[in-house]
C-alpha cells in the first residue's frame, strides 16, 4: 500500500512537473537577466547607465515572480526526488547483530566507551 501512494504522488508529481517545464526555463532565464542587469548595475558609472540597467532589473525580478507556475514545478521536482527517497529506502536494522569482526568491534568500543 505505502509503494501505491509513492507510486501516485510521483506520477502526479511527475505531470505537475512536464507541465511547468516551459516557466522554469523563463524563470530561469529572467533570472539569469536580473543577475547580469544587477552585476552591470554595479559596474556603471554614468547616471543613464544606472538608470538603464535598473529599469532592466525591476523589470527581470517582476517577471521572475510572476512565474508561479515554476515554483510549482519546483516543488514537484523536490516531491519526485522525495519518492525517489523513499522508494529506495532500505529497511536496515540496526538492533540486528551480525558475526563481522569489525562491526563486533565498533559495538563492542562503543560500549566501553559510555
Amino acid at each position: 500500500m505505502k509503494k501505491l501512494g509513492l507510486l501516485l504522488l510521483g506520477i502526479v508529481a511527475g505531470l505537475a512537473l512536464a507541465l511547468n517545464v516551459g516557466p522554469i526555463i523563463a524563470l530561469a532565464v529572467t533570472g539569469a537577466i536580473a543577475l547580469v542587469s544587477y552585476h552591470y548595475w554595479r559596474k556603471s558609472h554614468s547616471m543613464f547607465a544606472k538608470v538603464f540597467w535598473m529599469t532592466i532589473l525591476i523589470i527581470s525580478v517582476i517577471s521572475s515572480i510572476s512565474n508561479i507556475g515554476a515554483f510549482i514545478g519546483i516543488i514537484a521536482l523536490i516531491g519526485i526526488y522525495y519518492v525517489y527517497r523513499k522508494w529506495n529506502d532500505r529497511n536496515v536494522n540496526p538492533n540486528v547483530i551480525s558475526n563481522d569482526p569489525f562491526t563486533n568491534f565498533e559495538r563492542q568500543w562503543n560500549e566501553l566507551t559510555k
